[in-house]
């Protein structure tokens, strides 16, 4: 057997520990990560069908009006509090009667052809609002009709209202439209134009190709985002939810855009699907018929609190939202600038409600179940819309009142049934129904005195004069802060009076496969606000070196 010598050893050690050294190096200066990289395409499924791309046709139909939104940008954009805040403008000033309102426009954006959004812009899109011959939304028309527009000079427009009228920054979101390819087009011919079907973009996206069945979309070059890392978005369009969910299922989409609360269970069953939840700006609540002489009970307050009081609107929202939903405690969305934090909140207290009937001198004298007063029941017919989740909550809410003595009978009609038949004509007794709370939220369409007729929207016949001074003041003044008190204030007033029983606020809910990465969802005014953080989505990946990554992109 040979001998080995110290010295070989020696070697041999210091070989070794060389060359874990240089392996160490090694490891050191090449140790790498995966990273997003750019390419791939996002599918994504919707319910319905686009019509016409243009945002001032697009109030007739949800899809134009979700579609439109990543296209069209106006002057003005509303942020995560409901705040309008400048987009295409650079700012504006507004007169301290809130009569007149001077935008300035900023001079760094542009069409996706390249071409400068200018003031003539800004012109042809609210004269058009202005023509007799508009042929869109008669309310908008009708806002516009006494506006008058001036411009002051190359890059400013000046806004004149015939009163004060604070809301009237909400006016500033409408997207524009680009003047160089629609001045030759008379409004009356506007939802003929082609261009409502290739339309030019000053949003974050351009329109690349579309069928009847679908549209790809790719990033604008000239939006003010970082780069996305997704190359395309092909939204493909379905006739219902429940396809959405199929196609899905079938791989044939990446993404659901929307998730009815019936087929929540449905979807979270998927394993590689994310979800995301967002409060949206609506509100569902209860209308009693203050004027309906068949209800005369719900001109009393005790009633109308005692109802509120008998609902566990917790439970509510778990059995016939699957969750979707937030107990809503006041005609104001929360996490927005008007609402009072504070508000006096309605708990599920069935023993105060029977506590409050009796005191109102509702009893059960015939022992039939139902409280009675003066020989009549406290019985009433409870409408609602045909939608399946809120049928479900009228059943649910009927058995919380029989359980205090109160009989309601639940009856469904169509939508359109419940607003023509019913509320519109105010012969209803009592009506679940849900209301938009997009932009500023000025009460006074759906509760002042004055919209009781007329063709007004306050249903129920609310009237209330300390409640009437609130609103108008808060329309008079554009003073955030003061405009801030005087709705606390409102609030106060509503919860005490109780002339709608507020429900909840909904919640927007999307899915989309796992193999779509840094997908996340903030605060949504419009379910297209989905797309907001659309820069940090990826698909694709690379693998880089450590020290070469750099901080991810942020969206608008």
């Amino acid at each position: 057997m040979a001998r080995v010598h110290r010295w070989q050893l020696l070697i041999a050690f210091l070989g070794t520990f060389l060359l874990l050294g240089i392996l160490g190096k090694v490891s050191y200066h090449y140790e790498t990560v995966l990273v997003p990289t750019y390419g791939g395409v996002y599918h994504e499924g919707l319910a319905g069908a686009p019509r016409l791309l243009n945002p001032l046709l697009a109030s007739f139909n949800q899809v134009d009006q979700e579609i439109g939104a990543l296209f069209f940008r106006g002057l003005g954009r509303f942020d995560e509090e409901g705040r309008v805040v400048p987009d295409v403008a650079a700012g504006w000033d507004v007169s301290p009667d809130a009569r007149e309102f001077t935008v300035h426009l900023r001079t760094d954006r542009f069409w996706s052809d390249g071409t400068p959004i200018t003031l003539e812009d800004v012109l042809y899109t609210y004269h058009a609002l202005q023509s007799p011959d508009f042929p869109g939304d008669p309310a908008l028309k009708a806002l516009w009709q006494d506006v008058k527009i001036e411009e002051v000079d190359a890059t400013s427009v000046r806004f004149s209202l015939p009163e004060p009228f604070a809301p009237f920054l909400d006016q500033l979101t409408i997207g524009l439209l680009p003047a160089h390819l629609w001045k030759d087009v008379p409004p009356g011919e506007m939802a003929l134009s082609p261009l409502n079907h290739s339309p030019l973009s000053n949003g974050p996206f351009v329109l690349a190709a579309t069928d009847t069945i679908s549209m790809t979309l790719e990033p604008n070059p000239h939006f003010p985002w970082p780069k996305p890392y997704i190359e395309k978005v092909t939204l493909h369009f379905y006739p219902d939810d429940l396809a959405v969910v199929e196609a899905y299922a079938q791989g044939e989409v990446d993404g659901i855009a929307h998730i009815p609360p019936l087929l929540l269970p449905q979807v979270e069953a998927f394993p590689d699907a994310q979800l995301f939840f967002s409060p949206l700006p609506g509100l569902a609540l209860l209308l009693p018929n203050l004027r309906n002489p068949n209800v005369p009970f719900f001109r009393e307050k005790e009633v109308r609190q005692a109802l509120l009081y008998a609902l566990d609107r917790e439970a509510l929202i778990q059995e016939a939202l699957h969750g979707m939903g937030t107990v809503a405690h006041s005609p104001f969305l929360p996490h927005t600038w008007a609402y009072d934090t504070h508000v006096f909140k309605y708990t599920y207290d069935p023993a105060k409600a029977r506590a409050l009937l009796r005191s109102a001198g509702w009893t059960d004298t015939d022992g039939d179940g139902i409280v009675d007063k003066g020989g009549k029941p406290l019985r009433f017919t409870l409408l609602g819309d045909d939608d399946p989740a809120r049928q479900v909550m009228l059943q649910r809410i009927a058995q919380y009142w029989r359980a205090i003595g109160v009989e309601a009978v639940p009856q469904t009609v169509t939508f359109a049934g419940l607003v023509r038949d019913f509320l519109e004509p105010r012969t209803f007794e009592m009506a679940l129904v849900f209301w938009d709370l997009y932009g500023d939220p000025d009460p006074y369409p759906l509760w002042h005195s004055t919209q009781i007729k007329g063709g007004g929207q306050n249903f129920a016949g609310w009237e209330n004069p300390d409640a009437d001074a609130l609103m108008e003041e808060a329309r008079r003044t554009p003073d955030l802060n003061r405009r801030i008190r005087l709705y606390h204030q409102f609030q106060a007033l509503f919860a005490e009076e109780l002339p709608g029983l507020p429900l909840y606020h909904p919640v927007y809910g999307f899915a989309v496969r796992d193999r779509i990465k840094r997908v996340s969802l903030g605060p949504v005014h419009n379910p297209s606000d989905r797309y907001r953080t659309f820069p940090n989505w990826y698909i694709r990946v690379k693998r880089v070196p450590i020290s070469a990554v750099t901080p991810s992109p942020t969206g608008p």
